[in-house]
């Protein structure tokens, strides 16, 4: 991306700083939900048991968008992305307690700190972008920087749901832990030295009650992304590893392998977004989110129709599933650092990704509740309706109606 170390800028060195920060939160990540996931459906939990003890995670996800995104704004957001590195440290420390400690509610409550730590990160990454970006560049640069970020973040949640699932299964669930524990630390420290003190703190402290945005597009697109990621998650976060597993015996290492290469992938053509979505230098907008969510739309529904047609078939769907699912993600990531108001950014991108939590949580409670009482086939339907909600809802979206 840059040339060489020398030649960075002050704003390039931020920038990476603030990448790497989030690469190796989402590698931990990743391979904490899959450690958690494989580990409790071995000890016999069922799927909702097992959504369940993502409820908190998901749901203090919502409430940290809110109020992160006006923490960072007053206290900058190198200090949000550090709180975040420091809680997922906490929360993989309660994890290593003794195995009769790992009740359901201790483990709720240690996800409970890691989706805390996951959205102030992931708020801070994103908002940090807007104000690393000079501003007659932010047309050129800002869609390329956002996909960049994004694709490479979610190509490591890949990598980390195969290191989930390899560590699961080289050295239990304690081992495994501790690992994560030690790199996250080692990249924390690095983190508390490097970032800017002032790094996106708003000019005008913003009040309490501007965590909510008075924005008509962030408003519309918040609520797109809630349905969108509603989509995704009531299929993939608890009834599609378990179908796997479940259906046709795969183990540990090949359920962490399989979702491992779909998200390396996803992330991969969420790199490339801006080479997909832009036409003749024109910036995307619009017009382009309610495409790409109509063509995505029809994806789970064909999944759902060739389910019985044996193991390959459903791969297949699933992988033309991410690769617009990750066009659509990475769109609506770099729509709502575009449209974000510049001082206090960090404000209108929490309001977003609380909205992106809440449709996390949503689509994983009905993950366990729709995959326990009908399938892994009912859950693709409801996901095709989601998308449906969320193309209507885009062409309220400036530019939706003409291409």
């Amino acid at each position: 991306m840059f040339a060489s170390r020398s030649q960075l800028t002050p704003e390039q060195r931020q920038y990476l700083l603030v990448t790497a920060n989030y690469w190796a939160f989402t590698l931990t990540d990743g391979a904490l939900r899959m450690l958690v996931v494989l580990y409790f459906h071995q000890l016999g939990y069922g799927p909702l048991a097992i959504a369940m003890l993502f409820l908190f995670y998901e749901f203090f996800g919502v409430v940290t968008n809110l109020v992160g995104g006006w923490l960072g704004a007053r206290i900058g957001l190198n200090r949000t992305m550090n709180l975040g590195m420091g809680l997922q440290i906490l929360a993989l420390g309660m994890l290593l307690a003794p195995a009769a400690w790992l009740t359901v509610p201790w483990v709720m409550a240690a996800q409970a700190l890691s989706g805390i730590a996951k959205d102030l990160n992931k708020m801070s990454a994103k908002s940090a972008i807007k104000t690393l970006v000079p501003k007659e560049q932010q047309d050129e640069k800002l869609f390329k920087y956002i996909a960049l970020l994004t694709g490479s973040k979610n190509a490591l949640k890949g990598v980390g749901f195969f290191l989930g699932g390899a560590l699961l299964s080289l050295l239990g669930f304690t081992g495994a832990v501790a690992i994560l524990l030690v790199l996250l630390a080692l990249i924390w420290f690095d983190s508390l030295a490097g970032l800017k003190q002032e790094l996106g703190k708003a000019k005008n402290k913003p009040k309490f009650k501007d965590i909510f945005s008075k924005s008509r597009n962030i408003n519309i697109l918040s609520a797109a992304r809630l349905f969108l990621f509603a989509a995704r998650d009531v299929w993939f976060v608890v009834a599609l590893p378990v179908y796997l597993a479940a259906q046709f015996g795969w183990d540990h290492w090949q359920v962490g392998s399989f979702l491992a290469v779909w998200i390396i992938g996803y992330g991969l053509v969420q790199t490339s977004a801006p080479l997909i979505t832009r036409r003749a230098g024109r910036t995307p907008g619009g017009f382009e989110a309610v495409l790409w969510v109509s063509l995505l739309m029809f994806t789970p529904a064909m999944i759902a129709l060739v389910l019985d047609w044996g193991l390959y078939w459903l791969l297949a769907g699933l992988l033309l599933f991410g690769a617009l699912f990750a066009v659509n993600s990475s769109l609506h990531s770099f729509l709502i650092v575009h449209y974000a108001d510049e001082d206090g950014v960090s404000l209108d991108v929490g309001f977003y990704y609380m909205a992106n939590a809440a449709g996390r949580l949503l689509g994983t409670l009905l993950s366990g509740l729709v995959f326990q009482l009908w399938g892994l086939s009912a859950c693709l339907w409801v996901s095709c309706l989601m998308l449906l909600a969320t193309a209507i809802i885009s062409l309220r979206l400036p530019g939706a109606l003409r291409g």
